[in-house]
């Protein structure tokens, strides 16, 4: 069962330093040199040096290990170093496991990290090449003989159900397309810069698996993104405004499975992010109506508007409306769809741009930024907000 009280461990850290490379398709450099520009530019950003760093925090899937990385950017001794599994719900479960060490007194500067080739290496988006037997591998065998090899093809089965429960088209999606490479259009660092869609071209882009066209598809992207997380204290002397983490969850649902949990009872929303979001509202003491900006994990376009649903934004089958209306605003960064595909890190850099108040697709008077990690799969989220 998820928790029954409010943690103890908002307000007590922060973010105090992101930084990231430029965001490509063929980045010409290794994954590790990557991951060090990341990890320099984001203490940089801080007004930190290497040597102030004792815990990395990464993810799985990384071909760039923690004490690796360390030696590489000129870190020293490490006192934490941890890594979360199941892909982009790693995120957000970053910045909550530095966090969480920080708190504890047992690391003072803990930076999160993501680096990878994913576009001129081993893109993700391939789909499943060869796997070891494993207990978590035999939940694909119910899957795989039939076809459904890829992310995409795992998520148009929710993605059709949902469609049908609520007696939506297609074009329900289109919305967060939209959204995401209008906000991509006006931010330099975006792939898509200057190349907002309409809902036009969102329907006229090609089928990859029904109902999800080329444009509910996130893209894929070479870079690194960095994020550097203190106590709230120390952050507050340093050179950038604190981000305070006020809330941190993880979450993972009855029937979870790895992208294809496709016997629960419904397939028309994410449990997962129920789970994360049930936590980060009783332990912030906070609701959707608090909430000024959601950065929420857009890797297929039908994942956002479950995602709104779950944390309580409207009503369920109300997503599409919802963002149609610009009830929120939604991915300021462009997103994965717009921006880049860092496995949501760089959504959380947003989020920290968003309470500085650096975003070049700024809301005016941002204090409580909502962000989400990868669905689908167990998954984190955090609400980032300015120092009081």
């Amino acid at each position: 069962m998820s928790i029954r009280r409010a943690d103890s461990l908002g307000g007590r850290a922060a973010v105090a330093g992101i930084g990231a490379t430029e965001f490509s398709k063929d980045s010409g450099r290794s994954e590790l040199k990557l991951a060090v520009e990341a990890v320099h530019a984001a203490l940089d950003d801080a007004g930190l040096t290497p040597a102030d760093v004792d815990g990395m925090v990464t993810f799985t899937m990384d071909t760039s290990p923690e004490i690796t990385v360390a030696q590489a950017a000129g870190i020293g001794e490490l006192s934490f170093f941890s890594r979360i599994h199941y892909g982009g719900g790693a995120a957000c479960a970053t910045v909550q496991q530095a966090a969480l060490a920080v708190a504890a007194g047992v690391a003072e500067v803990v930076v999160c990290y993501r680096a990878f080739n994913e576009r001129s290496g081993r893109r993700f988006g391939s789909g499943v090449q060869r796997r070891e037997p494993s207990a978590e591998g035999a939940a694909l065998g119910w899957a795989l003989p039939f076809g459904l090899l890829t992310p995409a093809s795992w998520v148009a089965m929710a993605a059709q159900r949902y469609l049908h429960t609520y007696g939506l088209t297609p074009e329900a999606f289109g919305h967060v397309a939209v959204t995401d490479r209008r906000h991509a259009a006006r931010n330099p660092a975006a792939y898509f810069y200057e190349k907002p869609i309409t809902l036009a071209d969102h329907a006229a882009s090609r089928w990859i698996v029904e109902p999800l066209r080329l444009l509910d598809c996130c893209q894929e992207t070479d870079g690194g993104q960095a994020i550097v997380v203190t106590s709230a204290e120390r952050a507050r002397d340093l050179a950038q405004p604190p981000a305070v983490i006020v809330a941190a969850a993880q979450g993972a649902g009855r029937g979870q499975e790895q992208m294809t949990s496709f016997y629960r009872d419904t397939l028309a929303g994410l449990p997962e992010m129920g789970v994360v979001a049930r936590q980060l509202w009783q332990s912030s003491g906070l609701a959707p109506s608090d909430i000024d900006v959601g950065i929420l994990y857009d890797h297929f376009t039908p994942f956002v508007l479950m995602q709104l649903e779950e944390f309580g934004f409207c009503a369920p089958g109300e997503a599409a409306g919802f963002v149609a209306a610009d009830a929120l605003p939604l991915n300021t960064h462009g997103g994965q769809l717009g921006e880049a595909y860092l496995h949501g890190m760089n959504g959380i850099a947003e989020a920290v741009r968003q309470v500085r108040g650096t975003s070049v697709n700024q809301v005016p008077g941002a204090a409580r930024t909502l962000v989400t990690a990868g669905t689908g799969v167990p998954t984190s989220g955090l609400i980032l907000g300015a120092d009081c």
